[in-house]
């Protein structure tokens, strides 16, 4: 027999060019109106002992090339449970392949752990059901998908999360399951103690239709919604621009943003040095939370990351820095990696969706002893 591949689902990407018995060769398909491509989701059908030779050529000129040394494709059988198969990447060529022995009919394999808009909605809706919680929607996508915020806690600390302006960076929104799961826990200390100190405003996924239609990092119109923070447009980019005035409505005291990056192996923030009004507590208390997060998890390092912006050089359509610089916020990207955490290796999964959640209440009880 030969194998069967599909991508034709919620966040599926590939493009099937060739199969020939239990080989076939791929590549992936460009984010709409865009030359970003990274992301891929498919599903393979097969018999159980195929001896599955998979090629994802074209790759020396997808968005992140270097993020391919490396990295072990996420594979699963039951789309529950997600581990990585043995990977090689030859640079030369840009090919990706992916050699495997079938145990099951069904192999699902995607760049990361999918995070569907269906087990979003399921989120959403389990989360608005507790006590002391508040659903808004803020606006709609170009594609009418609406833009869901969680809000809850009393405190007069305004606190934003917000995740996925990277569709394809799905373990933003496996961190947002983990953050809400904890502060919902009517018996966890550190929720308790923050939903009395903050008001926390939660957006999981601001960007529902590039995750839908399997897109790395833009949306419906091929925008790169963390560059339009300086002047967001309902033609462009209506999700940043109702997420934004959402935050000029109650302002922003702390804001994490959670992404992925896909080449460096290593969970670390990046901040806001550049920025033109840059204020000594705002980096204290920044540069603490690190340090706080780093004594709190191994899984969190401080040695590996971005350069730093120079002083007054701020790229201020990035969310990170137009709130600090709007707000005076202490405002900072979280980034987890694609590939494995280098300091705390995992062979059967990598990084994972657990890790994800659990690194999401690492930095909840590091908040709240920062304030």
């Amino acid at each position: 027999m030969t194998i069967s591949i599909n991508a034709a689902f919620d966040s599926g990407n590939i493009v099937v060019d060739s199969v020939e018995g239990n080989s076939a060769r791929l590549s992936i398909r460009k984010d709409r109106e865009s030359d970003f491509y990274q992301w891929f989701h498919f599903r393979v059908a097969c018999t159980v002992g195929d001896a599955i030779d998979l090629a994802i050529t074209g790759l020396a000129g997808s968005a992140y090339p270097d993020g391919w040394s490396g990295y072990a494709v996420c594979a699963s059988h039951d789309r529950d449970h997600w581990f990585r198969l043995d990977t090689s990447y030859d640079a030369a060529t840009g090919t990706l392949t992916v050699q495997h022995t079938a145990e099951s009919p069904l192999l699902w394999l995607a760049y990361f752990a999918p995070y569907s808009m269906e087990r979003h909605h399921d989120l959403i809706a389990s989360v608005a059901e507790c006590e002391g919680v508040t659903h808004r929607c803020l606006g709609i996508s170009l594609e009418g998908q609406p833009i869901d915020c969680l809000e809850m806690g009393t405190g007069g600390t305004q606190v934003w999360l917000y995740a996925r302006q990277h569709p394809g960076e799905t373990m933003a929104e496996w961190w947002m399951e983990g953050a809400l799961e904890k502060l919902t826990d009517p018996a966890d200390p550190h929720a308790r103690s923050l939903r009395r100190k903050c008001r926390f405003h939660i957006v999981p996924n601001m960007n529902p239709d590039g995750s839908r239609r399997g897109h790395l990092r833009t949306n419906y119109a091929g925008v790169n919604l963390n560059r339009e923070w300086d002047n967001p447009t309902l033609e462009r980019s209506p999700e940043v621009l109702c997420v934004r005035g959402a935050m000029d409505e109650s302002g922003v005291d702390w804001a994490m943003d959670i992404h992925g990056d896909e080449a460096i192996p290593a969970v670390f923030t990046a901040g806001f040095e550049g920025i033109p009004s840059l204020k000594d507590e705002q980096t204290a208390k920044y540069r603490a939370f690190q340090a706080a997060l780093a004594a709190n998890t191994p899984d969190f390092q401080v040695a590996l990351g971005y350069e730093l912006s120079a002083p007054g050089k701020a790229n201020l359509s990035m969310s990170t820095t137009q709130l600090a610089e709007r707000f005076g916020a202490v405002s900072m990207t979280l980034e987890m990696p694609f590939k494995d955490n280098r300091d705390l290796p995992d062979p059967v999964q990598g990084w994972s969706p657990e890790r994800s959640k659990l690194l999401a209440h690492a930095c909840l009880a590091t908040l709240d002893q920062m304030l």
